[in-house]
């Protein structure tokens, strides 16, 4: 059993906001990554795709998520599935928001349309 705490060294900011690595290999958990995503509101994330499926669990905030054709509003004690190489946008709508993410270990993203991709650090 291990006890992780969130820690500078783990946690990556970028313009559209923060993301803090919690469980993954690095840390010990082989099957899974867990990381919790702080955003402002307002803040578009850019249009990117992950090669592994992620469950989003919203603990503040509203979030708007849009994939293809389709947008979709969740708010806190609600769950978004999204599947691996699907183009995704998404921003809080009220906020700031926080939520916490989970997938298997060692995804990478891309942007739609490019080969190109690179390993989310907080998720190794």
């Amino acid at each position: 059993m291990r006890v992780i705490s969130e820690t500078e060294e783990r946690t990556t900011r970028t313009p559209a906001g923060l993301m803090a690595g919690l469980a993954a290999p690095s840390q010990g958990s082989n099957q899974i990554s867990t990381w919790r995503v702080e955003m402002a509101a307002d803040v578009d994330s850019p249009l990117h795709l992950i090669d592994h499926d992620q469950i989003w669990t919203f603990i503040a905030g509203t979030w708007q998520f849009t994939v293809g054709d389709e947008t979709v509003k969740a708010t806190v004690g609600q769950t978004v599935v999204l599947e691996a190489n699907e183009a995704r946008q998404f921003r809080v709508i009220e906020g700031p928001g926080q939520a916490i993410v989970a997938m298997l270990p060692n995804g990478k993203a891309g942007a739609p349309g490019s080969d190109v991709r690179q390993a989310l650090p907080w998720a190794q």
